[in-house]
This record gives structure tokens, C-alpha cells and sequence, in this order.
């Protein structure tokens, strides 16, 4: 069997579990990951001094190193048309081109893509202009959802639950350089994440997940990029499954081929269940942080040859998953999301058959580990019920003393999980 190099762009813990993902298969000699970060070293991923936005240096890599395609994390890079550079220089890469990656970097473009291909989702309306944003507050009623336009790292979402909250939201916004500021109705249900595999109009559905973006115990507190994910997910009947194939993402990969997005890449939908049926919060256009890290040890197909598949327009394989369950807890710097501490030491953590470790944003050696800000890590553990793996995860976050770092203590609350004060 032909064994080939793959190139995975990014640093944090949903590159860790991509590239440990393809490190695993038959048909990959070497995962190369730029930046990356230290912790890959323990699942023999080899890390590139190279900035994830440093395009020609990337592609340069590529080229040398025999890199049969890269497969691009984060949306920073996307919506400033990584692929397109990479396609320009006759290199094959895994992500959708500049265009179609204004689905996430700009939630109007998002909406307005919703709106012309009938994809359910949240009244909403947006402003260039402060005033007017001001006046339009009276239309959806409270709480009301205000957000930023652009890119923002799953942070720039406020609830606004009454009128001085969202005007003090709104002026800050347009305070800060917001150009334009979206306002939504604010839906209400329990959130789903789902992945779609996309091969321009051709498409696949990882297994679901559920994110937990508040920063605090009870969904309290600001948002996050995401404290702790579990899959599957037991509270999520057949039947508002296929509601949600059949009203979202049909008729949003029916969008995609109309509108010529030749879209090669991850699809994230952000969806709500609603008493009216599923709507969609948001896309982004690549795999989510943390879920990616549950998600992926549950699958057996193989995932180079599912991106390679899709790569080069052959029939995609059927997702083939495991019967197991996962379930992980984000390890945060005191401080975020607003002001996180750096340089904190976590020292060497234990390594044990129990769990596993995705590591993040660390520096230093695997012996003597340091907090770079943000989210550090997730604990995450796999076993035949998402119980008996939340028990493993909590047992060893409780056994570690984490210096100026916190975790959620009640991840998988919405599926029945049972509480753990540790």
C-alpha cells in the first residue's frame, strides 16, 4: 500500500485530533502540522515552524515534502483564501475557496445565503449604522441576539436580555470597528453541532455533538470557544434527525451547487430545535473545536481516505462509526475568555490507559508543560457508555492539581449525565 505525506494547518486541539486522526491510517507515512503545538509529539505528529497564514512559506512546505494535500483548521485562513493559493500553485487542498468561506466570515453573507435557498433560521435583520441598529432593537423583542459580523472565534455572540444590555452591546460594537452588526430573534431549544463532508454537491454526516460554549457551570457566564463536547447524542430522536436532513441540509448543499461553490471541505451547522423544527444559528466552514475531538475516535472509516475521496470527486465511502462513546473537558486558563493567564505551569501530566489528552495552547516541553493562553487541553475519554466516560474524564481532572486554570464540572447535563462536584 502506498503510503503518502499529509499537511494539517493549525495550532489548537481540533488540529491535535485531526492530525492524530490521519496519523492512524494505513495510507499516511507522516502528518505535518503547521505551527502545531507541543503535545503532538505524544501522537507522532511532527510540528512545522510555520504560521498558519504564512501562505507562500506553506505552500513552499508542500512542495518539498511531497505533501499529497493539506487539510486546513482554522477559518481564519480559509477566509483569507488559503485554498485558493494553494489551487493556483497546482497543490490539492481540503477546504472551501475564499467565496464560499464568507459563510462563516461574514454572518450577513450567511443569512442572506439562508434566506435565497430557504434554509430555516432565526428572524434577523443587519446594520451598518449605529442609529439605525438602535431603532431596529424594538423589532425583535428580548432577550435578543446581537452579533458581530465577522469572524470572532465563537465569542462575538451577546443575549441581550433587555434594552440597556443591548444598546451598551450595539455601541460597543460599532465602537470597536464593526462595520456591520447582525440582530436575530433569540431561538429557543436545546443546539446541536452537525459536520457535513462535502465533495461539490456530494456529502457525508459525521457523527453529532453537542458543544457547551458557556464559560461556567449552568450555562452561565461569557462565551466561549467551547468548554467540553460529548457524542453521540442520546437525547436526539431518528425522527428530528431526518427533520434536520431533509429541511437544512438538503436544501443547503442544493444552495451550494446553484450558486457554483464547488465546495470541497467541512460544513458546520450550528443547529437549534425549535417547537417549530430545526433552524439554523450558523455555518462555519470547517470542523468545530471541541467537538472535533469526540467526534473523530468514533469513526471507523477512514478519514484519509474519506478527505481523499472528496478530494478528488470519487464516490464518497459511508461513515462507519463505532458503537462507543466519547466525551471531553476543556481545560481553560483562569481568565478566559476576557483576559486568560499565560504561563501558568502544568508541569508532566500523568498518561494513562483511562484517557486521553488532545493538547492545545501549550508551550515549553512535555515535561515541563506552560499554559500559552486560552484553552490549554481537553481530557477526553471513550468507553461503551458516555457515563462510563465522563466518569473517567472527571476522575482525572479531580486527581490534578490545575494552577490558574478552570473546567465545566457539568458537561453532558442535556443528556442525562449525572452531576460530579469533584
Amino acid at each position: 500500500m502506498e503510503k503518502h505525506n499529509v499537511l494539517v494547518v493549525g495550532e489548537g486541539g481540533r488540529e491535535f485530533a485531526i492530525a492524530k486522526q490521519l496519523q492512524q491510517s494505513p495510507h499516511v507515512q507522516q502528518v505535518y502540522c503547521a505551527p502545531g503545538n507541543v503535545g503532538m509529539a505524544t501522537v507522532g505528529v511532527e510540528t512545522v515552524a510555520i504560521e498558519e497564514n504564512d501562505f507562500p512559506r506553506l505552500i513552499e512546505f508542500a512542495k518539498h515534502h511531497d505533501v499529497v494535500w493539506t487539510f486546513v483548521g482554522p477559518e481564519d485562513s480559509l477566509v483569507e483564501g488559503i485554498v485558493d493559493d494553494f489551487t493556483a500553485a497546482g497543490l490539492k487542498i481540503f477546504g472551501p475557496t475564499a467565496r464560499a468561506a464568507q459563510l462563516e466570515g461574514s454572518k450577513d453573507y450567511a443569512l442572506n445565503f439562508m434566506d435565497h435557498y430557504g434554509v430555516p433560521t432565526a428572524q434577523h435583520h443587519s446594520y451598518r449604522d449605529q442609529t439605525a441598529a438602535l431603532n431596529g432593537i424594538a423589532e425583535f423583542g428580548f432577550p435578543v441576539v446581537i452579533k458581530e459580523n465577522g469572524l470572532a472565534g465563537g465569542k462575538g455572540v451577546v443575549i441581550a436580555q433587555d434594552r440597556e444590555e443591548a444598546t451598551q452591546t450595539i455601541r460597543e460594537l460599532f465602537a470597536n470597528g464593526q462595520s456591520r452588526v447582525v440582530i436575530e430573534e433569540c431561538l429557543n431549544g436545546p443546539e446541536y453541532s452537525m459536520f457535513l463532508v462535502l465533495s461539490n454537491g456530494h456529502y457525508r454526516i459525521l457523527p453529532m455533538a453537542q458543544d457547551h460554549k458557556r464559560a461556567a457551570d449552568g450555562d452561565r457566564g461569557p462565551n466561549t470557544g467551547g468548554m467540553g463536547a460529548y457524542s453521540p447524542l442520546p437525547q436526539l430522536s431518528d425522527q428530528d434527525y431526518e427533520q434536520m436532513v431533509k429541511e437544512v441540509v438538503e436544501p443547503t448543499v442544493k444552495g451550494l451547487v446553484a450558486g457554483n461553490y464547488h465546495y470541497h471541505g467541512i460544513l458546520y451547522i450550528g443547529l437549534i430545535l425549535t417547537a417549530d423544527g430545526p433552524k439554523v444559528i450558523e455555518y462555519n466552514v470547517r470542523l468545530g473545536d471541541p467537538e472535533t475531538q469526540v467526534i473523530l475516535p468514533l469513526l471507523e472509516t477512514d478519514l484519509f481516505e474519506l478527505v481523499d475521496h472528496a478530494l478528488n470527486d470519487e464516490p464518497l465511502p459511508e461513515i462507519q462509526v463505532s458503537a462507543a462513546a466519547t466525551f471531553g473537558v476543556v481545560v481553560a486558563s483562569a481568565g478566559y475568555p476576557q483576559h486568560p493567564v499565560h504561563g501558568q505551569m502544568i508541569g508532566k501530566l500523568p498518561t494513562t490507559d483511562q484517557v486521553m489528552i488532545d493538547y492545545a495552547n501549550v508551550a515549553g516541553t512535555l515535561d515541563q508543560l506552560v499554559g500559552n493562553g486560552g484553552r490549554l487541553l481537553m481530557v477526553l475519554a471513550k468507553d461503551s457508555s458516555l457515563q462510563a466516560a465522563r466518569d473517567r474524564v472527571y476522575q482525572y481532572l479531580a486527581a490534578y492539581d490545575w494552577d490558574q486554570c478552570f473546567y465545566r464540572h457539568d458537561i453532558g447535563a442535556k443528556a442525562g449525565l449525572g452531576s460530579n462536584k469533584l
